[in-house]
């Protein structure tokens, strides 16, 4: 099928709630994906860090392909190994306590928001808020978009979830002092990914620590976008001053398919009871055995390691190139900040030069490649950088 006729297709039958670029991407291998034309791109978003192993990793292709043809699907009314070990290795890697499975990042937000609210009501709290940060992004289920002080904005689908109390994402003080009687919970992103890579400093990530401590309340913390290796960490808090007592997962955690995970601490391991939630997909055979393969690659000292020297390696030339004003993240999730340059064209522009980057708003490029690249690809994306914005 030619690509018109497929951009003819998707007009017509497919909601139209993404801006689609002029691309049908049929094949993918690593660090690099093809069209249909046979046309090659390094991609340096890895579908928004989603295929973090890289595309079509052989341990995870393996691992599908033995499931598959056992058992994909029972629900969740009996036992299965792979979801078990899973959670398993999800709580035993982070916080020690439990964990409930599901199939996206905006499933897991509502996990914790009911969490937070059901511990709320435990310590006597009738109308229980949480404190959430200006610029986050915290999905788009009707929960999660309330959380997500950008988004709830619009009137089309209000009315939106009551008990959400948003805050500069640089004022410490301010933080503090929206932590009270009613706050459930403090719900934040590490590094917000979705609004340009600004990463939350540490003294506001100290001060919700003991705001939420003071106030027998929770600290959440959403790693959807940084867990999994991404920021040169399993868990991005890891490099941080406070330890959540919840914190959500997914896109990597399935090595390309999709999962999604809830996990506490022992503190907050029982706040949720039988028939409090529930997914009727989630933790299946399949998934979990492309996450466990996917866990494999990831959870390795070495390359996390090579994370941090590559994100440094990124840096260092993304800041030697003239149209790039500022750098912000942490391993290998960067935002670059243009001037001078708008950045949906520019990322349009890189297309065609073959490099795969993500525009958010007028003037940032977002970066997140496969964590198994090398200095190789490091290097070919910056020199296409170079050239095409300079």
């Amino acid at each position: 099928m030619k690509l018109a006729e497929l951009q003819e297709l998707e007009s017509r039958w497919v909601m139209q709630t993404y801006p689609r670029a002029p691309v049908e991407l049929v094949r993918g291998k690593g660090a690099r994906v093809w069209d249909s034309d046979g046309k090659q791109y390094l991609d340096f978003l890895a579908g928004i860090s989603v295929c973090s192993v890289g595309h079509c990793h052989p341990a995870v292709v393996e691992a599908v392909r033995q499931q598959v043809g056992t058992l994909t699907h029972t629900s969740n009314l009996y036992l299965t190994e792979g979801g078990v070990r899973l959670a398993q290795r999800l709580c035993e890697s982070s916080l020690g306590g439990k964990a409930f499975l599901c199939n996206s990042g905006t499933e897991a937000n509502e996990c914790a928001i009911k969490l937070a609210r059901k511990h709320a009501h435990a310590r006597g709290i009738a109308e229980p808020e949480i404190v959430v940060l200006e610029g986050a992004f915290h999905g788009r289920t009707m929960g999660s978009l309330s959380a997500t002080p950008g988004l709830s904005d619009n009137e089309s689908f209000a009315p939106y979830l009551p008990g959400f109390r948003s805050v500069r994402r640089d004022d410490a003080g301010a933080l503090g002092a929206a932590v009270g009687d009613r706050t459930a919970a403090v719900m934040l992103e590490p590094i917000q990914g979705e609004t340009g890579v600004h990463v939350i400093p540490d003294e506001l990530i100290a001060a919700a620590r003991g705001a939420c401590d003071a106030a027998g309340a929770l600290l959440l913390f959403d790693e959807i976008q940084t867990g999994m290796g991404r920021t040169g960490s399993l868990w991005a808090y890891e490099q941080l001053p406070a330890r959540p007592d919840v914190m959500t997962t997914a896109k990597a955690l399935g090595g390309g398919l999709p999962v999604g995970a809830c996990v506490t601490t022992e503190k907050t391991a029982d706040v949720l009871e039988r028939g409090d939630h529930g997914s009727t997909f989630a933790g299946g055979p399949l998934i979990a055995a492309a996450s466990l393969a996917a866990f494999d690659v990831i959870d390795d000292g070495a390359l996390l390691r090579r994370v941090r020297d590559l994100g440094g390696r990124l840096r260092t030339g993304l800041e030697a190139i003239g149209a790039v004003a500022e750098v912000r993240g942490r391993g290998l999730m960067l935002g670059a900040q243009l001037e001078g340059v708008d950045a949906k064209d520019a990322a349009s522009r890189l297309l065609v030069e073959g490099l795969i980057a993500n525009p958010i708003g007028a003037d940032t490029l977002r970066f997140l490649p496969p964590l198994v690249i090398g200095e190789a690809e490091v290097d070919e994306a910056l020199e296409i950088l170079g050239r095409t914005l300079d």
